[in-house]
């Protein structure tokens, strides 16, 4: 029979996967609004969000009853821990995505910008990121955390192009200055994404290694 220390692991596990899951739709979501492809019912994407609060704040509770009643050894410590900050960093995969959607919504002529700067792919290794990040919780495999990184590196070289021709192109052509403009912030909501997918990633790599290792550490392994 599980002791109560092992039902409050669970259920810290379980919760952990919720938000990630989340998090996941949301940032789905947000992509469609960026794509103008047909997304879930507004009160629908706002509910999820609020769901992520909540649940950000439940891990913090259970983590803290954990600690307060238990005395957990390394792992399971390192495992509280991580959680803790993966929770963070879910938290903040919600808020922007929220906001990638937001900024959408101003983006004229949006199609055409969408093509011309092939922010399509861009978006869709964000999102590809995200899954992997909800992924490399569950399965705590050190090659999906590779992939991670080496996904991340690309998104950001990505995002530094896409954003400088899309300078350019708004010195040259006026009338793209207010869309490109909102188009600019949504691609730094999405880089910013992609890395607290990786800093999950760094978490879930102290969890099962007790080694902290830095995405730009790996890199330069690679």
């Amino acid at each position: 029979m599980a002791s109560h220390f092992e039902i409050e692991l669970e259920k810290l596990k379980n919760v952990i996967i919720k938000i990630g899951n989340l998090a996941e739709n949301q940032l789905i979501e947000a992509v469609k609004a960026l794509l103008s492809e047909p997304m879930a019912e507004k009160k629908e994407v706002k509910k999820n969000e609020e769901k992520i609060d909540k649940l950000d704040v439940k891990i913090d509770e259970i983590c803290q009853t954990i600690f307060a009643l238990q005395q957990p050894v390394a792992s399971d410590l390192r495992f509280i821990m991580a959680s803790m900050q993966i929770s963070n960093e879910i938290e903040r995969i919600g808020d922007l995505a929220m906001s990638v959607i937001k900024n959408s919504k101003n983006i004229k002529d949006k199609h055409d910008l969408i093509v011309k700067f092939n922010v399509a792919e861009l978006a869709k290794q964000v999102e590809e990121i995200t899954i992997k990040m909800n992924q490399c919780f569950l399965d705590r495999s050190e090659t999906t955390i590779g992939e991670i990184f080496v996904l991340n590196n690309s998104i950001k070289k990505g995002t530094d192009d896409t954003i400088h021709n899309l300078m350019n192109e708004m010195k040259s052509n006026s009338k793209a200055v207010v869309s490109g403009m909102n188009l600019v912030m949504v691609l730094k909501h999405l880089e910013r994404v992609s890395e607290h997918c990786t800093n999950i990633a760094e978490h879930v790599h102290f969890m099962i290694k007790a080694k902290i290792i830095k995405h730009e550490k790996f890199d330069d392994k690679q």
